[in-house]
């Protein structure tokens, strides 16, 4: 199975089931970017070859603007879309299988973890995962220690306050905040 062929599949909603051929491929892919992140995490990279390992590790290049402060953690890098200009802050956790989309000109603040996968409920379904992609739009500022959970979409110029846990869409130009995460108010208030 290639990478484009792993992608497509888990971009398009079906369970995994435990064992099959794409979870055997999200093992292999997982062992690349266990290798990729321990250099991106492992010692001091200017910025430019913090870029040359993140377009490594997401297979997708890159503009001079994206900004990367190490550690930055993910089980597989290649279902991860990123706009220009993005900015990830320290100790962020990406779990891209099901897809991570991002917007130009977002800011991802310290340790936020974003989530694309479900495992089934039932017991004896359990080792089976279910992706559902993460959209996050345009000058979108997600705060720190913030997760957001598969199948959320979060509109473009929207804020996430920090510590928020996003289970639901947020729409565009709102403050969310909150355990589950609920809107406050627009951000032109």
């Amino acid at each position: 199975m290639t990478n484009e062929e792993f992608i497509d599949r888990m971009n398009c909603g079906l369970p995994v089931q435990c064992g099959s051929e794409i979870h055997l491929k999200m093992h292999e892919l997982s062992q690349e970017a266990l290798r990729i992140t321990s250099q991106i995490n492992g010692k001091y990279n200017p910025p430019d070859e913090l870029g040359r390992l993140m377009q490594q590790l997401i297979g997708q290049k890159l503009d001079e603007k994206f900004g990367l402060f190490p550690p930055f953690y993910t089980d597989c890098g290649k279902n991860i879309h990123l706009g220009k200009a993005v900015f990830i802050n320290a100790g962020c956790k990406f779990q891209d299988q099901g897809g991570i989309f991002i917007g130009d000109n977002t800011l991802i603040g310290h340790n936020t973890v974003i989530a694309t996968l479900n495992h089934g409920m039932l017991p004896d379904e359990r080792g089976n995962l279910i992706p559902s992609p993460v959209h996050i739009g345009k000058g979108v500022w997600i705060g720190s220690s913030s997760v957001i959970l598969p199948g959320v979409t979060i509109g473009d110029n929207a804020v996430i306050g920090a510590g928020s846990v996003v289970t639901k869409d947020i729409p565009a130009d709102m403050i969310a905040v909150g355990s589950p995460a609920r809107v406050i108010k627009s951000i032109y208030d």
